[in-house]
């Protein structure tokens, strides 16, 4: 591969992950927690956008283990992202044909 065809791979890369940040900023992950009694929704660009909580949580001696529940659908929900970003920039880089990438 020559040095303009990988600048001309390169610049299609660029051009693809910015169309791909585009994309990935209009999907939701849901991660829960404690049986789905907690639930986190995180846009694509990493943003906390919604937690739902079950009532039954809702008890004041119960407090620490729904903060942990909280916690832990948030996590849930940022794996499952970061999983989504990495399939979809595997198929990108991998579709440019650049060694190493793919």
């Amino acid at each position: 591969m020559d040095m303009r065809e990988m600048m001309q791979r390169a610049k299609a890369m660029q051009e693809k992950a910015a169309e791909l940040q585009r994309a990935m900023a209009g999907i939701e992950t849901e991660g829960q927690a404690g049986g789905g009694l907690v639930k986190a929704i995180m846009s694509g660009n990493g943003v906390l956008k919604r937690v739902t909580i079950d009532p039954s949580l809702l008890k004041a001696d119960e407090r620490e283990i729904l903060e942990d529940l909280i916690v832990a659908a948030h996590t849930d929900a940022k794996s499952k992202l970061d999983a989504k970003l990495a399939q979809e920039m595997s198929q990108l880089t991998g579709s440019l044909g650049i060694p190493g990438l793919g």
